[in-house]
């Protein structure tokens, strides 16, 4: 489907997934198999050598999950996409063509905590160095930047803290250092935000959350936006990225960005990333993830609108010490989440109560609609102090740097009736604080 021919919510059903041409099915099928038949020994080759495109072992691709790649490539206004098994998994597939030993990233100190301990802990086993900079002064991208430099790394909407990053001033940094920026798009979804429109070469998302919607099936996923020239070569002459545009020996030499002109980090991330280090989605789970998609612009809709009324009214809660919501006008994100988030600011966002500690932890003893657990995005409405929680092996400092204090609550604003939403966190705050 073109997305230039239709709208959001339009692509959100049908592209990728057309009428099955051999049942009639109109829904997608589920294709639970780990291999496929060739139909001679010429075709086998050709498959092998990436003579042509099709299916030869589910770790590689699959037509479940080539469909779902197909829809977040359209609905992100990219060229190609690779679904993983999870978010983390995408992370890692996604910086893998571009990184090599002694390689650095330069990212944002607003990140997930998960994303933080994988850069600043597992990524050096690998060799690779991550340099972590206060993103909401651009030019510190560009003050980081050295000869290893690889990739910047942002996300669009932060998990928690809400954090809105400006990500068309840190894409012309990354344009003008000759590297990529990839965004985590996972709060925001193409819905909400859109990145490439603003410069980011790659996107990478958690399935899990939103776009799937139900809190079902683990995920991630890579969309490149075929639009960076992977033969760029530095200072000293050589190749910046000479895993895609350099010969790649287990294919007889083969050049992906010569072969595959804007295909290339989608076909490398395939034939390569997935045959090597196998993070491949279950079939099951993009069906699941597929089927969520369907209602993405209707839940992100609500998401929204519910959130801004939830944070308004927490605002001005008497044991509410401060709320940190972009889409409120007294946030110092306000300006860019009106940029970049014109759609809404998210369902995710945190507060602080008066009283610290001991009432956070009530707090989430008390609630009754909201659910207790570490995870974002479902249709539910959600709760977790991390300090008592994800965050509990931190020392107090750490805790307060993570934006992870004492007093910090996470919400996930759900797609129930509001007035139910506002009501079960006024009950627990007066329990909490009686």
């Amino acid at each position: 489907m073109n997305d230039k021919t239709y709208g959001f919510e339009t692509l959100s059903i049908h592209a990728g997934a057309a009428p099955d041409p051999t049942t009639g099915s109109r829904a997608l099928p589920i294709h639970q198999t780990t291999a496929y038949v060739f139909e001679d020994a010429d075709h086998a080759a050709a498959l092998f050598n990436l003579q042509t495109v099709g299916f030869i072992y589910s770790r590689l691709t699959n037509p479940t999950n080539a469909a779902l790649e197909a829809r977040l490539a359209t609905l992100e206004g990219g060229r190609g996409c690779t679904v993983t098994s999870s978010g983390h998994a995408a992370q890692v597939l996604g910086l893998f063509p571009l990184m090599s030993p002694g390689a650095d990233i330069v990212a944002s100190s607003r990140l997930y905590g998960g994303s933080l301990q994988q850069m600043r802990n597992t990524y050096p086993k690998f060799g690779w160095a991550a340099k972590i900079v206060d993103a909401d002064e651009p030019e510190n991208f560009k003050r980081a930047v050295t000869e290893n430099t690889k990739a910047f790394f942002i996300e669009s909407l932060a998990n928690p803290g809400g954090v809105v990053s400006d990500i068309e001033a840190i894409a012309r940094i990354a344009e003008a250092s000759g590297v990529p920026l990839l965004v985590d798009n996972t709060l925001a979804t193409p819905y909400l935000c859109k990145p490439i429109d603003y410069g980011a070469t790659l996107i990478v998302h958690s399935t899990t959350k939103f776009l799937c919607g139900t809190g079902t099936s683990m995920g991630g996923a890579v969309v490149d936006s075929g639009k960076f020239d992977w033969s760029r070569k530095g200072s000293n002459g050589a190749g910046k990225f000479p895993s895609l545009a350099g010969p790649e020996p287990a294919y007889h030499g083969l050049n992906f960005y010569e072969t595959f002109g804007d295909m290339a980090y989608t076909f490398h991330s395939h034939a390569v990333g997935l045959r090597d280090l196998g993070p491949s989605q279950a079939p099951f789970n993009a069906w699941l993830t597929m089927l969520g998609m369907e209602t993405l612009g209707l839940r992100m809709e609500r998401h929204c609108a519910n959130a801004a009324k939830v944070a308004a009214h927490l605002e001005k809660h008497p044991a509410v010490a401060w709320v940190n919501y972009a889409g409120l006008p007294s946030n110092k994100y306000n300006k860019l989440a009106k940029k970049y988030l014109p759609k809404g600011a998210g369902s995710i966002f945190t507060f602080g109560v008066k009283g610290g500690y001991e009432v956070g932890v009530k707090v989430v003893d008390s609630v009754e609609l909201f659910s207790h657990l570490a995870n974002i995005g479902d249709a539910k409405s959600l709760i977790i102090h991390h300090a008592s929680t994800t965050h509990r092996q931190l020392s107090d400092e750490q805790r307060v740097a993570a934006g992870a204090g004492p007093d910090v609550l996470r919400l996930s604003i759900g797609i129930e009736t509001v007035d139910d939403i506002i009501a079960d966190l006024d009950q627990a705050l007066a329990k909490a604080t009686a």
